[in-house]
């Protein structure tokens, strides 16, 4: 049997991109595709911050309802916007192979370290971000970020802001990363950031064996790693938490962190694993988060969302 594989994709440039890149892919390997974007509650509504639209996958919401109803076959998102549960009847049927992982600042200054050293103002739309920027630099204020990614770059350049917090990923894919920035090396990203996912059908065989095509095996264990720790914080809460697993040798190697609302209060814990032993990885390094005060602090960070 064959059929072309229906992709869809948010209709932002950055998704758009990432969806071209699955379809030229599969038809590399023989296989007819086509794109059908759709736009997102997520990108509809951009006057409130994310974690106030009290909706899990808000970006992937309207995709996984296409999927359902049979309109489009496949899905391509950026993995740290997907649900670490995914709907019924939907799998994740390929992890890309995983790009740069790291936040980074665009910013508006002739001398960035004396800035920094001043109460300035800095944006992003990310609680996580938000969290670990208070907590190194808490003279400054954070304000909400909102958008594409070309709609924030233009935001940025029209504010009186210091600068803004993009994922170094999504400016090199769509090749808009200024000169003026800087790689926050010391910040944790979010679990599975800089990787791309596709999501199929249960039921559709033919679509998740050519999917299971393009899965890049470190890739998607080190994703895994992550997203199992995120699952196991956070319960269905949105809450900063950073998390990064890499393979070093035979080893793997993860860094996890939770923060309060405000970064005053950070929870963080390093390990290495055996790569062959990683099943559960996640899950053990978010129970020692948990019984270090994690508990307690994702009960107030609940209370104050």
């Amino acid at each position: 049997m064959t059929k072309t594989i229906r992709i869809g994709t948010r209709d932002s440039e950055l998704a758009l991109w990432q969806a071209n890149t699955v379809k030229n892919k599969l038809e590399n390997l023989g296989y007819t595709s086509e794109l059908v974007p759709v736009k997102s509650t997520g990108d509809l509504i951009l006057d409130q911050p994310l974690y106030e639209l009290g909706i899990t996958g808000i970006f992937t919401k309207t995709l996984d309802v296409a999927m359902i109803k049979g309109e489009v076959d496949i899905a391509v998102h950026s993995m740290k916007d997907v649900p670490t549960l995914l709907p019924n009847g939907i799998v994740q049927a390929a992890v890309l192979e995983r790009a740069a992982v790291k936040d980074i600042l665009v910013h508006k200054s002739d001398d960035l370290h004396a800035d920094l050293t001043q109460p300035k103002t800095i944006a992003t739309g990310s609680l996580r971000r938000k969290a670990q920027w208070l907590h190194r630099y808490e003279n400054h204020e954070v304000v909400d970020l909102r958008g594409n990614v070309n709609t924030r770059m233009q935001k940025l350049e029209d504010s009186d802001w210091l600068g803004a917090i993009f994922a170094q990923a999504g400016l090199e894919r769509i090749n808009i990363k200024p000169e003026n920035h800087i790689e926050l090396d010391w910040m944790i990203p979010a679990p599975a950031q800089g990787a791309m996912v596709i999501a199929a059908m249960e039921n559709d065989v033919f679509c998740k064996e050519a999917c299971a095509k393009l899965n890049d095996e470190e890739s998607e264990i080190c994703t895994r790693i992550e997203r199992e720790f995120l699952r196991t914080l956070e319960g269905g809460c949105t809450a900063p938490i950073g998390a990064l697993a890499t393979v070093e040798g035979d080893e793997i190697r993860f860094i996890g962190a939770l923060f309060s609302l405000d970064g005053k209060t950070k929870i963080e814990l390093e390990r290495t694993m055996r790569f062959s032993d990683y099943e559960g990885f996640g899950k053990a390094c978010a129970k020692e988060i948990l019984a270090d005060g994690g508990a307690e602090l994702m009960q107030k960070i609940k209370e104050q969302l």
